[in-house]
C-alpha cells in the first residue's frame, strides 16, 4: 500500500497543494513552522478522518475559508482507491471511489498509517489514556469489527454515565434500566477486551524480536494488559462478559455514589516490561525510547499480517530524537519495505547513506516544491 498523490484545499496553512509522491522515502524539508507537520497531519486525517493534534475539526480549515478538503489516491495490491474528506460547519463527509460513505467506520481502513513523533514516547511514559487511545486508533484501522464495537461501547458508556448521574441526583430511580445498560455495556466491553488481548499478543511477538535486536539480545520486552477482569477469566468474550457483569454488580453502590462507570475497557491500561520490570517506572530513557521504537516498528509487521498490506509510515521530526544506533535500525527496517514520510529541518543530521533515492519536497510558508535535482551530495543537504 502506498499513497500515490495528495491534494489539499484550504487545509491548515495550505490554500492549494498537489503532490505526486514517491513509493519509498519522502522527505519534507524546511524550517520550523512552515507546514511540514501539517502535511503529515493531512495524510493521517485522510486515513483516520481525525487529527492526532486536535479534537476540533474546525482547526483543520484555513482561517480564510469555510471548508477544507483532503483527497488522495491509494494504490493497493487489489487496485487504486481514490479517497476524499471534506470538512465544513455541517460536519465531515467521506468518499471512497467517489461514493459518499454513510458511516465513517466504513471509510477507516482504506489507508492505513502509523505515526511516530517525539511525543509518542508518551506511549511508554504517559497516562493510561494515552495507551488506550494508541490501542483504539491502531487496532481500529486493522479491524472494522473492533471499531464498530468501540463506537457502540462509547455510546452506551455515555448513556450509562448520564443515567448514573440522574440516579445520583435522585432524578431517576429505576435500577432495572441500569442493569439493562450494564448488560449491554458488558457485552461490547468484553469484545473490546478480547480483541485487545488478541492483537497485543501478536504485537508483542513482533516487538520482542525488534527490541532484542536493538538491545543486542540483552533485553526482553513483554506486554501486560491491565484490567479489572481477573486473569483466569480472560479466556473468551462470554467469560469476560460475565466477569464484567459481576463487577458492575459489585461496584454498583460506588458507581451510584460517584455517578460514573468504574469498570470496563475505558479504565484499562497497557504495561510495557523490560526484563520483567515496568519500563515506565524503572526503565532508563534509552530503554523507554527503544520500547517506543520497537512497538512502532512492530505495528508495521502487524498491519501487514492483519490486512495483507504494509501501512504508510509518518515520521514527524523523530530522527533527531534517536541516537545513531536506533536511527540506523529504524531506517534499515523501513528501507524498500514501506512508504515513509520524514519531516526534518536538515538532512545533515540523518544517516544519509541509509536513505536510498528519497523523494525530497521543500516546504516553505504553506507551499511545497519537489526537488528535481539528484538526491545526492549537496542537494541532499540543502535547507530552505
Amino acid at each position: 500500500m502506498y499513497l500515490q498523490e495528495l491534494q489539499l484545499q484550504h487545509f491548515r496553512n495550505y490554500q492549494d497543494a498537489d503532490l505526486q509522491l514517491g513509493q519509498g522515502i519522502n522527505v519534507l524539508l524546511g524550517e520550523n513552522a512552515q507546514g511540514k507537520t501539517n502535511l503529515l497531519e493531512a495524510i493521517y486525517v485522510l486515513a483516520l478522518t481525525r487529527s492526532h493534534r486536535t479534537a476540533n475539526d474546525h482547526d483543520l480549515v484555513n482561517w480564510q475559508a469555510k471548508t477544507a478538503k483532503v483527497s488522495g489516491r491509494v494504490v493497493k495490491s487489489a487496485g487504486t482507491v481514490p479517497l476524499e474528506l471534506t470538512f465544513s460547519r455541517q460536519g465531515k463527509r467521506a468518499k471512497v471511489n467517489h461514493l459518499e460513505q454513510a458511516r465513517l467506520s466504513q471509510y477507516v481502513g482504506q489507508l492505513n498509517v502509523i505515526l511516530f513523533a517525539p511525543e509518542d514516547l508518551a506511549i511508554v511514559k504517559g497516562a493510561p489514556a494515552v495507551r488506550r487511545r494508541f490501542m483504539d486508533m491502531e487496532f481500529g484501522q486493522m479491524n472494522p469489527r473492533y471499531l464498530y464495537n468501540l463506537s457502540q461501547y462509547r455510546t452506551l458508556l455515555k448513556q450509562r454515565n448520564h443515567y448514573l448521574k440522574d440516579l445520583q441526583h435522585k432524578q431517576k430511580k429505576d435500577l432495572l434500566f441500569l442493569s439493562v445498560l450494564s448488560d449491554q455495556l458488558a457485552a461490547y466491553g468484553a469484545e473490546i477486551i478480547m480483541a485487545r488481548l488478541t492483537m497485543l499478543r501478536k504485537l508483542e511477538h513482533w516487538a520482542q524480536t525488534i527490541h532484542a535486536e536493538i538491545s543486542q539480545q540483552r533485553e526482553e520486552l513483554t506486554f501486560h494488559y491491565a484490567t479489572q477482569v481477573p486473569d483466569d477469566q480472560l479466556t473468551d468474550a462470554k467469560t469476560i462478559c460475565d466477569a464484567l457483569t459481576a463487577l458492575y454488580t459489585k461496584q454498583r453502590d460506588k458507581e451510584l455514589y460517584q455517578g460514573t462507570t468504574l469498570v470496563g475497557p475505558h479504565r484499562d491500561d497497557l504495561h510495557f516490561q523490560v526484563n520483567g520490570k515496568n519500563v515506565q517506572t524503572f526503565g532508563s530513557q534509552g530503554q523507554q525510547r527503544t520500547t517506543a521504537l520497537s512497538v512502532k516498528l512492530a505495528e508495521i509487521d502487524l498491519m501487514k499480517e492483519e490486512t495483507g498490506e504494509y501501512p504508510v509510515l509518518l515520521l514527524d521530526d523523530v530522527l533527531s530524537e534517536l541516537d545513531d544506533a536506533r536511527q540506523t535500525h529504524l531506517l534499515t527496517a523501513i528501507q524498500d519495505k514501506v512508504q515513509t514520510f520524514i519531516t526534518t529541518t536538515s538532512l545533515s543530521g540523518i544517516t544519509r547513506q541509509l536513505i536510498k533515492d528519497p523523494t525530497i519536497f521543500h516546504v516553505e510558508n504553506g507551499a511545497v516544491v519537489a526537488d528535481e535535482s539528484p538526491a545526492t551530495g549537496d542537494s541532499a543537504t540543502k535547507e530552505d
